[in-house]
């Protein structure tokens, strides 16, 4: 059974930083592209980070660009968004999701942790 189980998230001040974690199990880790996404209160969801371990790329959003780092343990199967420098506007609830295709097409989420930014 594959599952996705994030954690991390939190309530933090503006300019502050959290490293979000999704550990995964079921699947082979390593050889899969992973991604984050986030859903902002009332909106759709946005496309963070993805990374494909396997080629060793990474790839961000504009609006996260230099201030996320997505990263991968493939020893622990786990996949991280270290963020740094967070606004108001980051607040949302981050999932973790596999992308199958490599191009954005998602089987499987983790529940989500969300990231409350706020003074």
């Amino acid at each position: 059974e594959v599952q996705l189980v994030e954690s991390g998230g939190g309530l933090v001040q503006p300019g502050g930083s959290l490293r979000l974690s999704c550990a995964a199990s079921g699947f082979t880790f390593s050889n899969s592209a992973m991604s984050w996404v986030r859903q902002a209160p009332g909106k759709g969801l946005e496309w963070v980070s993805s990374i494909y371990s396997y080629i060793s790329n990474t790839y961000y959003a504009d609006s996260v660009k230099g201030r996320f780092t997505i990263s991968t343990d493939n020893a622990k199967n786990t996949l991280y968004l270290q963020i740094n420098s967070l606004k108001p506007e980051d607040t949302a609830l981050y999932y973790c999701a596999r992308d199958l295709t490599g191009w954005g097409e998602y089987d499987y989420w983790g529940q989500g942790t969300q990231v409350t930014v706020s003074s």
